[in-house]
């Protein structure tokens, strides 16, 4: 905060991506907003506050991790606020290694963090060891559960039974009371954050898990790391090269937030960028494979059998699986397919087809409309999501500014526009954080890479160029024709080549390039 008590502005972003299981709840003493805003954050991070020794002197204790035995897995204390660590309890973070299959040739720590905000890092090593072996052979893969979500302490906002509430009913409904419903939702969401996070919500910043990742590094006892990150976690690889920069000998961004801007910004955005992927990549795509689908031989068609489908769901929800499958999980399901065109368009077409003859559905096609439209939304991911997003960055709290562009946003950009007012709405009744600013410029770092996809939905390419253009000397390769989410370990075998040069051997792209799609996916039972 300034010294007129107006937010300053600061910069970040995220995005949401794959939503995971919040665990056991971490009991903290309650402490109020207000009390956390006792103790002023400061304006600059330009000097990183000491790290008292009880943190910097403990051990690790390595131990199989439960859930995948090729990891080891441990805890770590940090402070709830670096920058006054004697002020509240501590808190546990969850760590996670893959040690380097070839201990001759190991040349560090590659360092992951998870999406969303939300997302669960601890178990993702497991996986990219497999998927990148000859990485995997040469760097220990770390990561983690960072704080607010998973095996970490974690913030609760509501159970499993009380947030689907949040996310129900027909947000296209614009009447008064419809819009007041949205409202009261969204202020109790907020409210029962507040009284059951115990004081943790302030400092669920994307600031403080850079400065606990540092932490990790040191107790790893690695002078620097390599680092890799996808969606979200491009802005926490961001923000942790801006405060650390002496200590990143690569850093690999994939599917970028714009981490030069704000939050709101990244919001706002999305409505256009997930309409954009709907309507000239799904669609087209739906429409070619009319004889397996039969959801319409045009995009226009398919789109129109589409929407009539959602207007049935507004007038008689289904009960699918765990959920209610009403007009906003329709819309929820249908854009979270979309994020990855090779299994997303094929699983949203046939779900499609089956709910146009859904009292003749087989059981698997009833189990694939549970899969993308029934399984209940994870309130431990969005109190992790809503905590970043609403603490990372000042947020205009005009409820009528909100109200009318959602307005337009709902009409206009739809699939996504239609919640806009339900989500910012949160961020405009959250307590303010007073979270210090992270100017990410590329300053003291070596050249990194960066890639994105120009129809990302997520973390779309205007974005992504802004970022770019904010790190100075990174190097940016674009996919072209493909909108596909996170492109690394993809099927991509252009991007994977240019990846793997850069961290195994330190090879970069003498400037900016380009990559380009590999196929949309071709379902079973199409002509030739």
């Amino acid at each position: 905060m300034s010294a007129s008590g107006k937010p300053r502005r600061r910069t970040a972003s995220a995005v949401s991506g794959a939503i995971a299981a919040a665990l056991a709840v971490a009991a903290l003493p309650a402490v109020t907003a207000q009390a956390a805003e006792a103790h002023p954050r400061p304006a600059s991070t330009a000097a990183a506050p000491s790290v008292p020794s009880r943190y910097a002197d403990q051990k690790l204790d390595w131990r199989p991790c439960e859930g995948d035995p090729s990891l080891e897995c441990a805890t770590m204390t940090v402070p709830r606020d670096w920058h006054h660590p004697d002020a509240g309890p501590d808190l546990t973070i969850a760590v996670s290694r893959h040690k380097a299959a070839d201990p001759a040739k190991r040349r560090g720590v590659l360092m992951m963090a998870a999406g969303g905000p939300g997302g669960q890092g601890l178990l993702r090593p497991g996986g990219f060891a497999k998927s990148s072996p000859s990485v995997a052979a040469v760097y220990d893969v770390v990561s983690f559960d960072q704080r607010g979500v998973g095996r970490s302490t974690h913030a609760t906002c509501q159970t499993k039974e009380e947030f689907p509430a949040f996310m129900a009913g027909d947000y296209r409904d614009r009447s008064p009371a419809a819009i007041q419903g949205v409202l009261d939702r969204a202020r109790k969401l907020v409210n029962d954050c507040q009284e059951r996070s115990g004081g943790l919500l302030p400092y669920l910043t994307t600031e403080q898990t850079a400065r606990d990742m540092d932490l990790y590094r040191a107790l790893l006892g690695a002078p620097e790391i390599s680092y890799y990150g996808a969606s979200y976690a491009t802005t926490v690889g961001a923000y942790y090269a801006t405060l650390f920069p002496r200590r990143v000998e690569r850093a690999v961004l994939d599917s970028n937030i714009d981490f030069g801007s704000s939050m709101e910004r990244w919001m706002t955005g999305q409505p256009k960028s997930f309409q954009r992927r709907f309507d000239e990549d799904f669609l087209p795509w739906l429409a070619k494979y009319d004889s397996v689908y039969h959801y319409g031989r045009t995009a226009a068609e398919a789109k129109a059998n589409w929407e009539r489908r959602r207007a049935a769901l507004h007038d008689q929800p289904l009960t699918v699986g765990s959920a209610v499958l009403d007009p906003n999980m329709f819309d929820a399901g249908t854009s979270s397919a979309i994020y990855k065109a090779s299994r997303g368009f094929p699983a949203l077409a046939g779900a499609l087809a089956a709910l146009d003859h859904w009292d003749t559905a087989t059981p698997q096609e009833k189990g694939l409309v549970g899969q993308l439209f029934g399984q209940s939304p994870d309130p431990g991911f969005f109190a992790e999501y809503f905590s970043v997003t609403c603490n990372d960055t000042p947020w205009d709290r005009d409820l009528d500014r909100w109200i009318a562009r959602s307005a337009k946003d709902t009409v206009n950009l739809p699939l996504l526009g239609a919640r806009e007012l339900a989500y910012a709405s949160v961020c405009a009744f959250w307590p303010r954080s007073g979270a210090p600013e992270v100017k990410v410029t590329g300053a003291g770092l070596p050249a990194t890479l960066m890639v994105n996809s120009t129809h990302d939905p997520a973390t779309y390419y205007e974005g992504a160029l802004r970022a770019h253009r904010a790190l100075r000397g990174s190097r940016l390769v674009t996919v072209t024709g493909d909108g596909d989410h996170g492109q690394y370990q993809n099927g991509n075998a252009c991007v994977d080549a240019t990846v793997d040069a850069y961290l195994l051997d330190g090879k970069l792209p003498a400037r900016d390039t380009t990559c380009a799609a590999k196929p949309l996916p071709v379902p079973a039972g199409a002509a030739g």
